[in-house]
């Protein structure tokens, strides 16, 4: 007799999300988690310590231009003890909150980190769970460096860049990515001088160019300075700044800058050290993710694997997909996750959105394809809320589909919602062009979008 049906190892988005739905479908469950609290690197140094403090320093930045509105504002302080404060009472409340899932759930909860002595067993310390399935949801990490020493203190991951005891006069962000961008923007609010460094010749690798050009000229007029083509040799420590050596990429020429402090942000990697695969035999590639078929099976039967450790984007709410796939298909039911359509989102001001494919990739694969466009300068909410940087864009086939959509501006991350709905439904860009928006509001941009891929924009 196993102890368990099923043992997920990792608490985070994927592995807690799959334990409450397989113990929902009736099985014994547990759940193994290193950390102290669950809900992994999101909940806990990740996506809602991040938009917490979005949030608090965007709070913070309107008061300067609450004057345009009419309204005046005495002297204005920042209290940013106050505001971690908050940002960690958010994830302590939310950390409980899954707590209280998994009992009411019946999910066992098991602190500690766990390694795969052989199929069927789980360990954790001398405590040995034998067990039908393991699922393996151990996450992600921030991708270091080479022969630069995240010490937390000077040279930050986007742990510590969450946990700054005070505002640093220069901040130098290596990466402009998601969370180079959404980090660097919180410290930019709140006074620091911040220099995104990038190694392509763009910001937002991946995203539609551009929507990435509208994001880097919005973020530039809230004062992120940019240096793009540029590679980081070396950081040196001196007394009383961070010295950082600089190559052009594809030129002869090096370049230095200063900083207080810096944080490197050039994406994340799979964590899987521990677990015991290569012994197990468990299959990963090149780049260290487990390698899994359309069911989650690893090369080994009766482990499985989701989340930021498999292939695919390495997004929470993807995650989250992907544990209720797995479980379900262990049940027996239909499970399936349509990875096409899986929307990404940044929420730096104003917020990038996308869904499915990129005018590049079209252009690439030739895939005719027709764009439709729509500024908020143009919608009269924006104009009214005074958030008018940015477009909605869509990318149409010729039978009418949708193939894409992407958006940069106030509320994206709400919006695309929408076009996520249609392309999972099979709705053509004609059908949500004659679907009827409230006005004023901003998701008017989506249908305006809509009518000018289909050649007969009203507003613009």
């Amino acid at each position: 007799m196993s102890d368990y049906d099923l043992v997920v190892i990792g608490g985070g988005p994927g592995g807690y999300v799959a334990a409450i739905r397989a113990a929902q479908l009736g099985h014994k469950v547990a759940c193994v988690e290193g950390r102290t609290t669950l809900g992994g690197t999101c909940l806990n140094v990740g996506c809602i310590p991040s938009k917490a403090l979005l949030t608090s320093s965007a709070k913070y930045a309107e008061l300067s231009h609450l004057s345009s509105h009419g309204v005046s504002v005495g002297e204005i302080g920042l209290d940013l003890n106050a505001m971690m404060a908050r940002k960690d009472k958010i994830v302590g409340d939310l950390t409980k909150g899954i707590a209280f899932l998994f009992k009411k759930n019946g999910v066992d909860h098991i602190e500690g980190w766990a390694s795969i002595p052989t199929a069927g067993q789980v360990q954790i310390g001398d405590q040995i769970l034998t067990t039908k399935n393991i699922v393996i949801a151990t996450g992600s990490e921030p991708t270091p460096l080479p022969g630069v020493d995240i010490d937390e203190v000077d040279v930050l991951s986007s742990t510590g860049a969450l946990a700054l005891e005070e505002v640093p006069e220069r901040l130098v962000v290596i990466g402009a990515g998601v969370i180079g961008l959404e980090l660097g923007q919180v410290w930019s609010r709140l006074g620091s001088k911040v220099t995104v460094v990038e190694y392509l010749d763009r910001i937002l690798p991946g995203i539609d160019g551009d929507i990435a050009k509208l994001s880097q000229r919005a973020l530039s007029k809230r004062g992120v300075k940019f240096q793009l083509s540029r590679a980081l040799k070396s950081i040196t420590k001196g007394d009383t700044a961070l010295a950082l050596t600089l190559d052009r990429v594809g030129k002869d020429k090096q370049e230095t800058l200063e900083a207080d402090k810096v944080l490197i942000a050039i994406g994340r990697r799979p964590v899987t050290r521990g677990l015991n695969l290569e012994d197990l035999g468990v299959a990963t590639n090149a780049r260290g993710f487990i390698e899994v078929d359309d069911s989650f099976r690893t090369s080994v039967p009766g482990i499985y694997a989701i989340g930021d450790c498999v292939p695919g984007p390495m997004l929470a709410h993807k995650a989250e997909e992907d544990g209720v796939a797995c479980v379900e298909l262990l049940a027996g039911k239909h499970g399936h996750v349509d990875y096409d359509t899986v929307p990404g989102v940044v929420y730096t001001d104003p917020e990038v959105a996308s869904v499915g494919q990129t005018e590049e990739a079209l252009k690439e694969a030739g895939t005719p394809y027709t764009v439709g466009k729509f500024a908020f300068m143009a919608n009269s909410r924006a104009r009214s809320t005074g958030e008018t940087d940015g477009a909605v864009k869509v990318l149409m086939a010729s039978d009418g589909a949708l193939l894409g959509a992407h958006i940069c501006g106030a509320h994206g991350g709400d919006l695309i919602a929408e076009l996520v709905l249609a392309m999972t439904q099979g709705i053509t860009v004609e059908e949500v062009a004659r679907t009827c928006h409230a006005h004023p509001a901003i998701g008017e941009a989506v249908k305006e979008a809509c009518l000018d891929a289909l050649g007969r924009a009203i507003h613009a």
